[in-house]
């Protein structure tokens, strides 16, 4: 298992790398929000040897044009991660599961060169969920020991704890591994 974080605008530009392999952070929310420390915290992950992911907090209706904000905003580097993040927005409404179906096949076109991944919490991904379809592969949310989350889905990505800060693990035996997987869309 593979050490790694998320971080958003909620989180300092220069968060500890010690240890970590790999760092997703927020970029972009809906069509009009960008992650202020986006640029700094990419720097970090970067400056650390980090494989870097980028993650959209994607919001029902426009998917389109929310995917096309998507790629226009995060950084473009072969190898980097893009990832939709799949939850209840701050009004209490979500996308439904064929919007995030199409969210993550439209970023898939516009950005061919890249891994393309599904964010989403336990309940969603049981509950919300309706096809299973997470692109190339499941970063999932669930509260429990690191690397063991309570679903039966394969995944790639695990969210063990948001506390003091997201903390994840991904399913490869190597960094070498995450690399090829992520280098190989």
């Amino acid at each position: 298992m593979l050490r790694g974080i998320d971080v958003s605008a909620y989180q300092s530009s220069a968060y500890d790398t010690d240890g970590l392999s790999f760092v997703f952070i927020k970029a972009t929310e809906g069509r009009s929000y960008v992650n202020p420390k986006l640029t700094a915290q990419t720097k970090t992950a970067r400056d650390a040897g980090c494989v870097v992911g980028f993650y959209h907090f994607l919001w029902p209706g426009n998917i389109e044009a929310q995917a096309e904000y998507f790629v226009a905003k995060a950084p473009e580097k072969a190898g980097d991660v893009l990832a939709v993040d799949w939850e209840t927005t701050g009004d209490g409404t979500h996308a439904s599961s064929a919007e995030k179906d199409r969210f993550i096949r439209q970023v898939k076109q516009l950005r061919p060169n890249n891994r393309v991944v599904l964010y989403a919490s336990r309940n969603f991904w049981l509950t919300i969920d309706t096809t299973s379809y997470a692109g190339d592969g499941l970063w999932i949310a669930d509260y429990v020991t690191a690397g063991k989350p309570r679903i039966k889905a394969p995944w790639r990505f695990h969210q063990y704890t948001s506390d003091p800060v997201d903390k994840d693990v991904a399913n490869f035996t190597s960094m070498a591994a995450l690399l090829a997987w992520a280098k190989s869309a």
